[in-house]
């Protein structure tokens, strides 16, 4: 592989571009299709097309199509889903957007590590970067299904950003990183990359796993959970498991339950 890269330039930027087509922008919820035409613009300035909208409150229209300013590809090849999670499917890694502190604390990361991360894994898998809804954002719960959160660092006494402002300056970001890879003389190898991961979906099944141990065995209390749940995700979120390490806690939950049950 590493002799026919360097021997054919153009398979370079073929590998490379795979990394703009596997970054997925998710908008939660929009209720302006204004909103939707103008993200599209800003995601194809940036070389970005892949576009996913969730259970949007409208459905785009011709005023998403003269906001987009030529970016009607981007509206028209949208992928429109139900949930959080069907957008999320196959992703290994995921950043959601979060203009305000949360009771619980979470990994944090700004638009240029945002777009470094997000590059650097899209040459290997499927990235998302999750917008909320245009007035109150994501909720917690959505929050923790994402391995990190973005903040942009607004001005402190000025820091309304409009959906399509935010969308702008991490696809900015992503860009910038994205040339910045071309320049690499050859694509990074599995072993180097960070994305020997489990996809988010897998990650969901050990959660629940996990929770329902948990309350078999009596250490969460079904009528009084409390935060346990919470914080053990933020836990494993932190430690970001690989593929063959969470397939080894899978394992010691599935031992535990067959010991409890001898």
């Amino acid at each position: 592989m590493t002799n026919a890269v360097l021997r054919y330039p153009a398979l370079i930027l073929n590998l490379k571009a795979v990394m703009l087509e596997n970054i997925r922008i998710i908008l939660v919820e929009t209720s302006h299709t204004g909103n939707m035409g103008s993200t599209a613009r800003a995601m194809k300035n940036m070389g970005l097309t892949n576009l996913y909208l969730v259970n949007p409150l409208v459905q785009p229209d011709s005023h998403a199509i003269a906001l987009s300013a030529g970016a009607s590809d981007v509206i028209g090849n949208a992928k429109i889903v139900n949930t959080l999670d069907d957008a999320l499917a196959g992703c290994e890694l995921v950043i959601g957007t979060s203009a305000r502190s949360r009771t619980l604390s979470w990994p944090m990361v700004d638009p240029r590590e945002c777009g470094e991360r997000g590059v650097s894994a899209a040459n290997h898998a499927p990235v998302a970067i999750v917008f909320g809804r245009e007035r109150v954002g994501l909720t917690n719960e959505e929050l923790q299904k994402c391995h990190y959160h973005l903040y942009i660092p607004t001005n402190p006494e000025y820091g309304s950003l409009n959906l399509a402002m935010a969308v702008q300056l991490v696809s900015y970001e992503i860009r910038m990183a994205h040339l910045a890879a071309q320049t690499q003389p050859e694509p990074a190898t599995a072993s180097e990359h960070e994305a020997a991961y489990p996809p988010v979906e897998d990650m969901e099944r050990f959660y629940q796993h996990l929770e329902q141990v948990l309350k078999e065995s009596g250490f969460i209390r079904k009528a009084h959970p409390g935060q346990i749940m919470n914080k053990l995700r933020r836990l494993y979120t932190r430690a970001r498991p690989e593929t063959q390490e969470l397939n080894i806690l899978r394992g010691i939950l599935t031992s535990m339950e067959k010991w409890s049950k001898k």
